[in-house]
């Protein structure tokens, strides 16, 4: 049985100290705490939020190599994030899986140039390859993606590459990290770092739910909290230079009836050289996405209207019907945290990660993305391991098997709670979901607030932002018999979720 999060609490308070401490429960600070404890390492990890709720739940749901970054040159990259891919599909099966992408080619010469890419593709992945690309025919790529535009289509190209479920990825490795005996606790926010002759050895902490503060000391800190970077380096230096670029992409769910609901597409041209994405998700269709940048910064970004009118536009070019807005279930907006180059537009700042290790010896790790989590995990605590005078001692995390979540809840039914007493009836008639699914959250999943059960341990406000809104009082409901809500706290809890559901609907 996972501990809850009264008990992980109850074991940070009672440590003295930490061999160390995370800050940030995205994919970097969750993949860091799994490494060093994992290692043998005593680790705590704080997050200001709920685990992913920034950037790491609002992902193209790719695991990937990245064809664009190939087209750019960086072919070291591609290499790396394709490596990734590979023990990530092994190590989570569960979650992770290959999918069929297929590039429409309308052009003589497309079928030619994208399949020797795609060739290159696979090469680069070598052995941790999934399947090899192939040119297929018209007939093949309309049977494949029976609502792509079939009007002056000559054909596609086919190649593979991995799909995920992004926060049940980070509760998988929040999972296996506690299995580690890792200390994870959400809604814990670093208010100051604390400092012995000039060093940082600790931090001063908030829980959010009870007010109360703590302190909390580690022979070494790791600063993981991606678009936030800047804000915990300017804890340990107020003079710093800001080193994060915050680029906003979102994406657009619509019906699986719009393109396929097995085959992914990638469209290699638009307008500004991103490239687009179709993928079927969870019954549905990601459209995605766009290159926004930002100079404000905050954990619940705001789709734009240009950048809606963008996917929409771009993608009707290859659809057999379009897209209106009212037929856009959900949109919603992620930042991606970019660091700072000489280059003007964020589309073509690498996507590689940094370290950086500041006089005081805080280890920040940031920049990546999704698919090379653990190698970042890895170089974070190598680092942090080297600077902190601890002897090194060798990673395991490249065939760690990722616990299954879902595990829980079947030793849970089958054990604990009488069938008989169990609901499996959806808790709304729009969305996949039953009422187990939400005590299961709450009680072995850590999650505190509506918003954690319908944006990120179930996927509701991401494919179906109405329904889940016309949910929200059902679930506070459950939720209160497992939290001990009154009626107030309920309403409190599904205004708070609904104010921020309003920003995934699309205005028509």
């Amino acid at each position: 049985m996972i501990s809850s999060r009264a008990e992980l609490l109850k074991k940070a308070v009672s440590t003295e100290r930490w061999d160390m401490i995370v800050i940030g429960g995205g994919a970097t600070g969750l993949g860091t705490a799994l490494d060093a404890a994992s290692r043998g390492y005593s680790t705590l990890l704080l997050e200001a939020n709920d685990f992913g709720k920034g950037t790491s739940s609002k992902s193209t749901k790719l695991i990937h190599g990245g064809v664009r970054y190939l087209r750019q040159g960086n072919v070291k990259m591609v290499m790396k994030a394709l490596r990734e891919r590979g023990r990530l599909l092994k190590n989570a099966p569960h979650i992770a899986h290959p999918l069929r992408f297929v590039i429409p080619c309308y052009k003589w010469w497309h079928k030619a140039w994208y399949g020797l890419g795609m060739k290159v593709y696979d090469a680069l992945a070598r052995r941790l390859g999934i399947g090899p690309s192939r040119l297929l025919s018209r007939e093949k790529t309309l049977e494949y993606i029976p609502g792509i535009n079939a009007t002056g289509l000559l054909g596609g190209v086919e190649y593979w590459d991995g799909q995920f479920d992004d926060t049940r990825l980070l509760i998988s490795i929040a999972h296996t990290a506690v299995q580690k005996k890792a200390v994870l606790l959400n809604y814990i926010e670093v208010l100051g770092l604390i400092k012995e002759n000039g060093q940082v050895k600790g931090v001063r902490a908030r829980d959010s739910e009870s007010g109360e503060e703590y302190t909390f000391t580690g022979r070494s800190i790791i600063n993981a909290t991606g678009i936030f970077t800047d804000s915990i380096r300017r804890l340990d230096d107020p003079d710093v230079n800001p080193m994060m670029q915050a680029a906003q992409g979102i994406h657009l769910v619509v019906d699986a009836s719009f393109l396929s609901t097995n085959t992914a597409v990638m469209v290699p041209d638009t307008d500004d050289g991103r490239v687009l994405f179709g993928v079927p998700w969870h019954g549905k269709v990601l459209i995605g996405t766009t290159d926004t940048p930002l100079k404000e910064i905050g954990i619940n970004p705001k789709p734009l209207e240009e950048e809606i009118e963008y996917l929409l536009s771009h993608i009707a070019r290859y659809l057999s019907r379009p897209i209106r807005p009212e037929d856009v279930q959900s949109v919603f907006a992620g930042l991606r945290p970019l660091v700072r180059s000489n280059k003007t537009d964020t589309k073509s700042i690498s996507r590689d990660h940094t370290l950086v290790v500041s006089p005081s010896l805080l280890v920040t790790i940031t920049g990546g993305k999704w698919t090379t989590y653990r190698q970042m995990a890895e170089d974070a605590v190598n680092r942090a391991e080297k600077v902190s005078g601890m002897v090194k001692r060798a990673c395991p995390t490249r065939s760690i098997a990722l616990i299954n979540s879902e595990a829980f809840r079947s030793e849970k039914t089958a054990d604990a709670i009488p069938k008989d007493a169990l609901s499996h009836q959806p808790f709304h008639p729009n969305l996949p979901y039953v009422e187990e699914d939400i005590r299961h959250a709450v009680t072995s999943e850590w999650a505190r607030t509506v918003d954690d059960v319908l944006s990120r341990r179930t996927r509701c406000l991401f494919l179906d932002a109405s329904s889940s809104i016309e949910a929200a009082p059902a679930v506070a409901a459950i939720m209160a018999t497992e939290l001990g809500w009154d009626e107030g706290r309920q309403k409190e809890e599904v205004a708070r979720f609904v104010q921020i559901a309003q920003d995934y609907l699309v205005k028509h």
